[in-house]
């Protein structure tokens, strides 16, 4: 009978580890998204606005400054509501014309 050492380079091994690379992607994508709720409130970084709007942080800079972004200033740290973000959005909506 031949014994058979499975290496690194096997295929099985590979899909493997290919796939615990996607499941820890996934929890990792989970736990950054999941965020407690503070008296029913989910509170952003400068960093999440600026993603979630696809925007600079110097422009997120200029919607503090001229009043368009609510925010908390807390010991140097800046937080945003995530429903002020989502109004914001609601607010700048316009659909597309139909015809």
């Amino acid at each position: 009978m031949e014994t058979e050492i499975i290496g690194k380079n096997n295929e099985v091994v590979k899909r493997f580890f290919s796939e615990m690379k996607e499941i820890e992607d996934a929890i990792h994508r989970s736990s950054n998204s999941n965020r407690p709720l503070l008296n029913g409130e989910h509170y952003l970084t400068n960093r999440d606005v600026s993603e979630k709007l696809h925007i600079s942080s110097r422009t997120l800079q200029d919607y503090r400054d001229t009043g368009k972004l609510p925010f908390i200033k807390l010991d140097g740290k800046i937080l945003y509501k995530a429903s002020d973000i989502n109004r914001l959005l609601a607010k700048n909506y316009y659909p597309a014309f139909s015809g």
